[in-house]
């Protein structure tokens, strides 16, 4: 940083300028306003969203969403949920968010201690914890009262949630970190959530699970340069079926290749995959056929598997 600018609550400032842009602590609007629009600063401000109308978006045709998140003992096959938080969304048919419902949460006690990075990063507590649970029925009710479940890493939630819930099992799921271009959309490569919510000028606190179903409802609030809202992309992408190509038999020496063209390693099958959009499905098995499974591949098996996916299974 350099050594005439200064941190304060709300950006970069000059200690000469204090005394002419602060009110006790905070900026005066006009000179916030001026700030975000040069191009040597940016303004983040905290997010404070707030339940009820949202006063844009239209008022016939809408529909129910839910955002949800977990915070964990850790990401092991063993580890539990140790809080879960969730609030409802209402959108129009244009992916406009309408109207948000109040936040709901709960704390669940792990039977054991928390390991000290969880407690560090959350701020959870062994004690805070102590005799809690989460209401299922009220859980489940709430789930189910939408058309579909969003989070930001769903295959991970969607796992951690069915093995406390089974009956959650077969919702429909969407990804606001996969199922969003973000890079075409003018974002860089970094998806992670905090960094998303600064790119368009805000940041939220702790890192609980409602801090951060709140911060996923306010990135799919956004406007997107092409004019939508990042909930009527993540939704078109979500809703649209697709196809899992399996590269079963592929040989050790063709891994470059499928990893060139997108593919990942599942290291608990042993087998590269890759999802494909509906008018994609041709083209990726014209490709297989010329690059994993032609003689000179010595591929293992005759050709992949390839499963029809949907929301219902894509985070499975």
């Amino acid at each position: 940083m350099p050594p005439d600018l200064s941190w304060s609550g709300a950006g970069l400032v000059r200690p000469e300028e204090r005394r002419y842009t602060m009110t006790g602590d905070m900026f005066d609007e006009e000179t916030l306003r001026a700030i975000d629009g040069s191009d040597d600063y940016r303004v983040l401000r905290r997010l404070e969203l707030k339940e009820g109308h949202t006063g844009v978006g239209r008022r016939n045709g809408t529909s129910i969403g839910i955002v949800l998140d977990t915070e964990t003992t850790g990401i092991g096959d063993d580890d539990v949920i140790v809080e879960l938080a969730m609030r409802r969304i209402r959108f129009d048919p244009d992916g406009v968010i309408v109207s948000i419902d109040k936040a709901y949460s709960w704390l669940e006690d792990p039977g054991r201690e928390l390991p000290a990075d969880v407690a560090k990063l959350t701020g959870i507590t062994d004690a805070e914890l102590v005799g809690k649970a989460i209401d299922d029925g009220e859980a489940m009710r709430l789930l189910r009262s939408a058309e579909f479940v969003c989070a930001h890493n769903a295959r991970f939630d969607l796992g951690m949630l069915v093995r406390r819930l089974p009956d959650a099992a077969g919702l429909a799921w969407c990804c606001s970190c996969n199922d969003v271009d973000w890079r075409a959309n003018g974002f860089d490569g970094n998806r992670s959530l905090g960094w998303l919510l600064s790119r368009i000028g805000l940041f939220h606190g702790a890192h609980r699970a409602v801090d951060d179903v709140d911060a996923v409802i306010a990135l799919l609030g956004h406007d997107l340069p092409c004019g939508r809202t990042v909930l009527a992309e993540m939704l078109e992408t979500a809703r649209a079926p697709s196809w899992r190509f399996r590269a079963v038999g592929a040989a050790f020496e063709v891994k470059d290749r499928l990893k060139a063209r997108g593919y990942r390693w599942d290291g608990i099958a042993r087998e590269w995959w890759r999802e494909v959009r509906d008018a994609d499905r041709v083209a990726e098995e014209w490709w297989l056929a010329g690059q994993v499974y032609a003689a000179d591949a010595f591929p293992k098996k005759l050709g992949p598997i390839v499963e029809r996916v949907t929301w219902n299974d894509r985070y499975v």
